[in-house]
């Protein structure tokens, strides 16, 4: 998972991201608050820990603004910070944060409180071999996918990239989170290569409003899988 992390204490970034990057993810650090602001205007991240001081746009602003502007999804966020009186917590909870940690905290706290917030959020079995999504059928350890009974032949980026965008189905993809994820940070991808794989799912999934999805460019940003009721315009 890609986490933003925001706290102007290098030390605590570190610890942070170590921690994480330890347990899988892939973490984001900023010092400033307008400059996480900036990037979640054009990135997706699937979970954000705020402190609360930090220069020029606070935790709370940045937690506020988020749950203000993106809509679509209820991204989790956790505050990790050093203040612990009772009406600091409830104000931030009751802002919107979904959890609360007072520092210092222990890395297994961390990992444990941040993998309880993501199962949350994201319910989908990991561990499942086969994971399903109405008609559409993904089998993890033989990389097929099926429409139906019917298997669908797709090269490995293919499958990865279908499973991801499945697996975020109505929510918006950044190219950077799905270049992190399918092809594994690689900078020197055309960004033609992503259109190309992204046209490649269309039509071998026929991935279109007559069959109930559709998957779409969102311009400066990425692509959006989403679910498409009968009657909605094309």
């Amino acid at each position: 998972m890609r986490i933003a992390v925001l706290d102007d204490d290098p030390a605590q970034t570190d610890f942070v991201s170590q921690t994480l990057t330890a347990a899988g993810h892939t973490c984001y650090a900023f010092k400033e608050g307008k400059a996480l602001k900036k990037r979640l205007q054009r990135e997706t991240f699937d979970l954000l820990v705020l402190d609360w001081n930090v220069p020029d746009m606070s935790g709370e602003e940045v937690l506020k603004w988020v749950r203000a502007n993106q809509t679509e999804h209820s991204l989790p966020i956790i505050f990790m910070t050093s203040r612990d009186d009772e009406a600091g917590i409830t104000q931030i909870l009751n802002a919107g944060a979904d959890d609360y940690v007072v520092k210092p905290v222990s890395g297994p706290i961390l990992r444990a409180r941040i993998g309880s917030l993501l199962r949350r959020a994201y319910p989908v079995n990991v561990e499942a071999a086969v994971r399903e999504f109405d008609q559409f059928r993904f089998d993890v350890n033989l990389k097929q996918a099926y429409v139906g009974d019917k298997p669908v032949s797709l090269t490995q980026k293919e499958f990865e990239l279908a499973l991801l965008l499945f697996q975020h189905l109505d929510r918006p993809l950044s190219r950077a989170h799905i270049l992190d994820l399918v092809w594994k940070q690689a900078t020197d991808i055309p960004s033609r290569t992503m259109d190309t794989h992204i046209s490649m799912l269309r039509t071998k999934l026929g991935l279109r409003p007559e069959n109930g999805y559709r998957l779409a460019p969102i311009y400066g940003y990425g692509y959006r899988l989403e679910r498409v009721g009968q009657g909605e315009p094309e």
